[in-house]
């Protein structure tokens, strides 16, 4: 049985000390388990990942009750730099890379307190798993196509060496084509580096193709959690989520993808 990594229990986020954002969310993330939360925009996805990380510290937000633990460590409220310490790496939705600098550049910021050696392997063991940054270490980040900065940014994480990967909204703007090669790179990476993932997605079905268990939130709560299975099969996720595809049976999100454009729905 896998070991719990990171047990988020009842946490409330609060900003500015008067706006709830996240209300009593609980969720669990084990060793080497890739873990989404899904939601609509507002649903407090990415407030749930920056209290995690530490960065809701920066938009005048914290935990106000509730408990965020990792490897049993009360972490809740700590600055995203212990975070990092302990094992935890965000990939933001916005602002994914410095835009001025290269490629090589980016990367190796990710391994900035390590030495030259150690950078030298972190680089190698990315470039590994995202063969076609290879191709552009020189390039400047501000001219890369939306997919090969995602690609940048998830392996500027990887260089820190985490634990749990934390990525916001992987498939944000990016063509379904991209969406695909994107995940099924990361699926590998994930299995090379034996990193767990929490990965936000507003896309469910991108989402459940990809991990092992899925949270669905609404208004900063938790409504509905279960394996990739049991959530297709759910006629609420079906209808809201899913585009109501197929009432009751199990699509992908190739499947979903080719309904939606048979439909001419971009939604």
């Amino acid at each position: 049985m896998a070991r719990q990594m990171l047990a988020v229990e009842q946490i409330e986020v609060v900003y500015h000390d008067v706006m709830t954002a996240v209300q009593g969310v609980s969720l669990k993330v084990d060793e080497g388990q890739a873990v989404g939360l899904i939601g609509s925009n507002g649903a407090g996805k990415t407030t749930t990942l920056r209290a995690i990380s530490g960065f809701i510290g920066l938009d005048r937000a914290r935990v106000s009750s509730g408990r965020i633990l990792f490897d049993g460590a009360e972490v809740q409220n700590e600055p995203p730099h212990l975070a990092v310490a302990r094992g935890i790496a965000l990939v933001p939705e916005r602002e994914k890379v410095f835009e001025l600098l290269s490629v090589r550049e980016n990367l190796v910021i990710g391994a900035a307190t390590r030495n030259a050696a150690e950078k030298r392997t972190a680089l190698d063991r990315v470039l590994q798993g995202f063969p076609a940054l290879g191709a552009l270490l020189d390039r400047q980040a501000g001219y890369l196509s939306g997919g090969e900065r995602q690609m940048l940014a998830i392996g500027a994480a990887l260089m820190m060496r985490p634990r749990l990967l934390l990525i916001d909204e992987l498939s944000l703007g990016l063509a379904p084509v991209v969406v695909e090669t994107l995940v099924a790179t990361l699926m590998e990476v994930r299995r090379a580096f034996g990193v767990a993932l929490l990965v936000v997605e507003q896309s469910a079905a991108v989402a459940l193709d990809m991990v092992d268990h899925a949270y669905v939130m609404e208004n900063g709560r938790v409504v509905l959690d279960g394996t990739p299975e049991r959530l297709r099969a759910h006629p609420d996720l079906q209808e809201f989520y899913l585009g109501n595809v197929a009432r009751g049976d199990r699509r992908s999100y190739r499947d979903v993808k080719q309904y939606r454009r048979s439909r001419r729905w971009y939604g």
